[in-house]
């Protein structure tokens, strides 16, 4: 063993000396080896495969924000946004992952106005999307959407607040199988506001 220790009556005091293994940079955490001698700690790279962007709307959708689901039951993903290209219509498209590449269907509109503040959640128990959103007269909306393949159906929007609401957020309660939705009552001195909402077919109330 070439570990030491060298005792406090000398001019090394509480200080532990070893034979190195290898080049010791100043700082570096060592560990003690088998044969007693002490080297840098190792460390082990990861690898982690990149694939390529991929394209699912050729015009302009950050305004309004865009929003995104995960299809539990048929392992696909939604995304919400604003179509640049078609007048601003609130769209939304299917996409699906094959390794370190994603794939999307055709966009279909949801609602023919200039949407924002997307958020689609996905309901697991009646495999349904629902995206709730800022939609005509900035009023507070859902509606509830079914994938099939790669494309996406939509029923009819419901209004869940007849006021301006904004920064619209949905996440699904998976214990009382509800939607729950979130939001900025801007008619209402801005304050926050929640209301839960239950999927039947293609609607919510």
């Amino acid at each position: 063993m070439t570990l030491s220790y060298i005792p406090s009556d000398t001019n090394d005091e509480g200080i532990f000396k070893a034979n190195a293994s290898g080049s010791l940079p100043n700082g570096k955490p060592v560990v003690v080896n088998a044969d007693g001698t002490v080297s840098v700690v190792g460390s082990t790279a990861v690898s982690q495969a990149i694939g390529s962007a991929a394209v699912f709307e050729s015009a302009a959708t950050g305004v309004g924000g865009i929003g995104s689901a995960f299809d539990s039951n048929l392992n696909k993903i939604i995304v919400a946004y604003r179509d640049g290209g078609n007048s601003n219509y609130s769209t939304a498209v299917v996409g699906t992952v094959s390794g370190t590449s994603i794939s999307f269907g055709t966009p279909t509109v949801f609602e023919s106005s200039a949407g924002q503040d997307f958020s689609p959640a996905f309901d697991s128990n009646s495999n349904k999307v629902v995206i709730v959103y800022t939609g005509a007269n900035d009023y507070g909306r859902s509606v509830v959407g079914t994938v099939s393949g790669t494309d996406i159906t939509f029923g009819s929007s419901v209004i869940f607040y007849s006021g301006v609401a904004t920064w619209d957020c949905a996440v699904f309660d998976s214990s009382n199988n509800k939607i729950v939705i979130a939001y900025k009552d801007n008619s209402n001195s801005s304050i926050g506001k929640a209301i839960v909402g239950t999927v039947s077919g293609s609607s919510i109330s």
